[in-house]
């Protein structure tokens, strides 16, 4: 007979309840991290704008954000659930 620690939902499931709050966050901000990487469509497909292509949003913020929602889904991961009572 195994004991229940704390570490784990006592329901069987290897993440508490805030660990899949935070991780749902985290995938939140990795969709806003790709959507951000979306658009800089023309209406003439001869036209190429590199300012909206190569902007700063596509090319250096929605990377870093998308890198963010990977290292936070990480912490939501090993993140120990506070102790219950006990």
């Amino acid at each position: 007979m195994v004991k229940n620690s704390g570490q784990t939902d006592p329901a069987g499931f290897a993440v508490s309840k805030e660990n899949l709050k935070l991780m749902l966050i985290g995938l939140g901000i990795i969709v806003l991290g790709f959507l951000l990487m979306t658009g800089g469509r023309s209406t003439d497909p001869n036209v190429f704008n590199k300012e909206i292509i190569f902007s700063f949003r596509r090319i250096t913020l929605a990377p870093l954000v998308v890198v963010f929602g990977f290292l936070f889904e990480i912490y939501a991961i090993m993140k120990k659930p506070k102790s219950g009572k006990q």
